[in-house]
C-alpha cells in the first residue's frame, strides 16, 4: 500500500479521428471543461461547448458534429429533450448522442432507450470507460460488452491479460497525515475490502481523478497543504470523482464543520478515536450503495443491447416480408390482367391486390408509428387525394364485410364544377388512419345496418364515419388510448390509438361522439385543408 496514483491510461478510441467533432453538452462550466480535458487526452482536435439543449440545437443547425456527450438534467431544454429534437430532425436523426446521467429511474432510463440514445454512460465514470462508450456509439455494428476491469497492484499499470483476484473488490482511500492513524484504519478493512492509503490532500486528489479512482474516500479534514475540505471541494468539480462517497473522519465536532461537510457532499462523520464498532457497519452500507451504483451501468448496457436487438430483428422481420408480399401483388396483378380472366375473378384479385397493399402499407407504418410515439417523427406535407382515398377503403370494406349485409356509403357532396378538396398531410397515413377507423365501424355495426362516410368541404376538411351501435360507455374516455378493446375477439386496440397518432402526426385529431337515443356512435377526423384549394 501507498499514496502513488496510477498511472493514465489514455485510451484513444479506435473510431476517432483528427476530423471527428464533439460536442459537450453540460449546464455546469467545470464539467465541460474536464469532460473537454479527457477528450484531448484521447486525441480530440475540435469540441464544441454547449451549456444547455437550446444551445446545443443552434451549434447542430450551424455546424458539422460527430457525436453529442450530453448530460441529463440542464435547465432550459434537458439532455432527453435535446435527444428527442435531434432524433426528429430527419437532418441531425442519425447522429451518435451519448447520455451522461446518474439517473437511476428505469421507466426514465427506457424512454431514453425509446427516444433512441446511442449510448447511457452513468456516472461516476472514468476516461477509459468514456473512451469505450464513444467507441460503442461510433461504431454502427453490434454494442460490445463493457469491459472488465482489472486491478493492479499499487503503482503498477495492468497488463490487458492480467487477471486479479482483488478486481472484485470494492476500494477504499484512506487520507490522513497521521502515520497512526493511516495503519489503523487500512488494518481495519484490509480483510473486506482493497485499501489505498495517502497522508496527502494533492495525492488523494489526484488518484480519485485518476482512471482507477476509489469506491470511497474515509477523510481526514485537518491536513496540511490541502486540507480535507478543500480535497472534497475538488473531487466534486471533476466527473470521475464528483459521486465517490466521502466520509470525513475528524477530531472537530462542530456544527459548522459538520454543515461544511454536508454541503460538499460527505455522507458521514466519524469523530476521533475511532469506534471500529461504528465505523464498520457505516461504511459496509455504504459500500452497498457504492455496488448498486455499479449495477446501474451494466443494467443500462444490457438494456441498450435489449432494445438493439429489437430494433434489428424487426427490421429484418420487414425487410423479409417485403420481398414475398411484392411477389403475391406481381403474380395477382398478372392474373387480374390475363384476358381468360372473367369479370368475377377479377374483382376478387383485385381484393386481393388491394388487402395485400394494405399489410406492405402497414409494414412500412410500423416504423414511422415508433417514431411518432418516441417524438423522433417529422411530417412532410403534401397534398393527398382524400376523396379518392376513402373510396376506395369503402369499396374494400363493401367485399370484406359482405356477409353482414351492410349498406356502406360514402357522401361527397360538392357544388357542380368543383373539384373534391384535398387534405394536406400524408398519403399512407390518411390509408391506414382511415382503413382503421372505416373497419372498427363495420365491425361494430350491427348486421342489415348503415354505415356512413361522409366528406365535408371544409377548412379545415371533417371527414364523418357514422355507425349503429354504441361504444360501451367503460371504454368511451379511453377509446383512443393504446390496447383498450371491448368484445372483440383477437382485437389488440391498436387501430383507434394509432388512428389517434396519425391524425395528430398530420397536424390534425380524432374524436369520438355517442349518443345512447339514437345508438349511434361517430367518428370526427379534422385534417389540414391544402392550401390551393380553399
Amino acid at each position: 500500500m501507498n499514496d502513488v496514483p496510477r498511472p493514465e491510461v489514455r485510451q484513444q478510441p479506435k473510431t476517432i479521428t483528427k476530423e471527428t467533432v464533439f460536442l459537450v453538452v453540460d449546464d455546469f462550466e467545470p464539467m465541460r471543461k474536464v469532460t473537454s480535458g479527457q477528450l484531448r487526452a484521447m486525441g480530440v482536435h475540435t469540441i464544441v461547448l454547449a451549456k444547455n439543449g437550446v444551445e446545443a440545437l443552434r451549434l447542430l443547425k450551424r455546424q458539422r458534429v460527430d457525436i453529442v456527450l450530453s448530460d441529463w438534467n440542464m435547465p432550459v431544454m434537458s439532455g432527453l429533450e435535446l435527444l428527442k429534437a435531434v432524433r426528429g430532425d430527419t437532418k441531425l436523426s442519425r447522429l451518435p448522442f451519448i447520455m451522461i446521467t446518474a439517473e437511476a429511474e428505469r421507466q426514465r432510463i427506457e424512454e431514453a432507450i425509446a427516444s433512441g440514445v446511442s449510448d447511457l454512460l452513468v456516472k461516476p465514470y472514468t476516461a477509459e470507460r468514456l473512451a469505450a462508450h464513444i467507441d460503442k456509439a461510433l461504431t454502427a455494428g453490434p454494442r460490445a460488452r463493457a469491459a472488465k476491469p482489472v486491478l493492479h497492484s499499487a503503482g503498477e499499470a495492468p497488463s490487458e491479460t492480467q487477471v486479479n483476484s482483488e478486481a472484485v473488490r470494492p476500494t477504499i482511500l484512506v487520507v490522513d497525515d497521521t502515520a497512526d492513524n493511516l495503519i489503523l484504519l487500512s488494518h481495519l478493512f484490509m480483510d473486506e475490502y482493497r485499501v489505498r492509503i495517502t497522508h496527502s490532500g494533492v495525492k488523494a486528489l489526484e488518484i480519485c481523478q485518476s482512471n482507477n479512482p476509489p469506491d470511497l474516500v474515509l477523510l481526514d479534514i485537518m491536513m496540511p497543504g490541502m486540507d480535507g475540505f478543500e480535497v472534497a471541494r475538488h473531487m466534486r468539480e471533476h466527473p470521475t470523482s464528483e459521486a465517490i462517497p466521502v466520509i470525513f473522519v475528524t477530531a472537530m465536532t462542530g456544527d459548522d464543520a459538520r454543515l461544511k461537510g454536508l454541503e460538499l457532499g460527505a455522507v458521514d462523520f466519524i469523530t476521533k478515536p475511532i469506534d471500529p464498532d461504528v465505523l464498520k457497519p457505516r461504511v459496509r452500507n455504504f459500500m452497498r450503495f457504492v455496488e448498486q451504483r455499479k449495477q446501474l451501468q451494466a443494467d443500462y448496457d444490457g438494456m441498450l443491447a435489449l432494445a438493439r436487438l429489437r430494433e434489428d430483428v424487426e427490421n429484418i422481420t420487414r425487410h423479409d416480408l417485403k420481398g414475398p408480399l411484392a411477389g403475391v401483388i406481381g403474380l395477382v396483378q398478372a392474373l387480374a390482367d390475363n384476358p381468360s380472366t372473367n369479370r368475377k375473378q377479377v374483382e376478387q384479385l383485385r381484393v386481393v391486390e388491394e388487402t395485400t397493399l394494405q399489410v406492405l402499407d402497414m409494414i412500412n407504418l410500423s416504423s414511422e408509428l415508433f417514431k411518432i410515439e418516441t417524438g423522433r417523427f417529422k411530417l412532410d406535407a403534401k397534398p393527398v387525394k382524400i376523396g379518392d382515398i376513402l373510396s376506395r377503403i369503402v369499396e374494400t370494406a363493401r367485399t370484406t364485410f359482405a356477409a353482414k349485409h351492410l349498406t356502406i356509403a360514402i357522401d361527397i357532396t360538392l357544388p357542380v364544377g368543383k373539384e373534391t378538396p384535398q387534405a394536406l398531410g400524408d398519403a399512407m397515413f390518411c390509408y391506414s388512419l382511415f382503413q382503421n377507423l372505416i373497419k372498427n365501424a363495420c365491425e361494430a355495426a350491427p348486421d342489415k345496418s348503415r354505415v356512413v362516410v361522409t366528406l365535408n368541404d371544409e377548412t379545415p376538411l371533417s371527414i364523418i364515419i357514422k355507425n349503429k351501435g354504441v361504444v360501451p360507455a367503460e371504454i368511451r374516455a379511453r377509446f383512443f388510448d393504446k390496447f383498450v378493446t371491448h368484445g372483440k375477439q383477437g382485437g389488440t386496440g391498436l387501430g383507434t390509438y394509432s388512428a389517434r397518432l396519425l391524425a395528430e402526426a398530420q397536424n390534425g385529431h380524432v374524436a369520438l361522439t355517442v349518443s345512447d337515443p339514437e345508438n349511434l356512435t361517430t367518428i370526427t377526423v379534422i385534417l389540414p385543408r391544402h392550401s390551393g384549394q380553399a
